[in-house]
């Protein structure tokens, strides 16, 4: 059985027990993920529907492609720029294809639970301004206006300069 998977903007062909090199995926060495995006996917010369379908990987390692110089000159400028980069990859190893997505199924629960989790912690959020206004009118703005105006009387003024 094999799939074409995209991942990272480049298509794939992929047969369970392969390695393959991809753009950096989130996870660390020995995680498992899906990769949703099936294109094609068939046993031999049989096509099978690609509905949702997914392939399971597991992360073998996150690693740095060879390094490629960049290097721009323009003749008779001065003009030089040299500089590397080294891209980030995913080397994964395929699993199994056909599985269905159930992670759909499970992401819609905890989707649900974090709702109701947030709906307490706004309340949390609204009872603090409210504390902050209680506050506030208990400091007294008398003391505070003449300190002002002492700081204005205290500053000497600047100068125009002569030109």
């Amino acid at each position: 059985m094999f799939a074409i998977v995209r991942t990272g903007g480049k298509q794939y062909r992929v047969a369970p027990g392969d390695k393959i090199v991809v753009e950096k995926l989130a996870g660390e060495a020995g995680d498992n993920i899906d990769l949703t995006d099936v294109l094609l996917a068939g046993d031999g010369g049989d096509l099978k529907s690609t509905g949702g379908l997914t392939v399971a990987a597991k992360i073998v390692a996150q690693a740095k492609g060879e390094k490629v110089t960049v290097f721009k000159k323009r003749r008779r400028h001065n003009y030089r720029r040299k500089k590397g980069h080294r891209q980030q990859h995913t080397i994964l190893e395929i699993v199994s294809i056909g599985g269905k997505s159930a992670a759909k199924k499970a992401e819609a629960k905890p989707a649900a639970e974090k709702k109701a989790e947030a709906a307490p912690a706004k309340v949390e959020k609204a009872a603090k301004p409210a504390a902050k206004k209680e506050a506030a009118p208990k400091a007294s703005t008398k003391d505070a206006a003449p300190a002002k105006a002492a700081d204005k009387k205290a500053a000497p003024k600047a100068t125009p300069k002569k030109k």
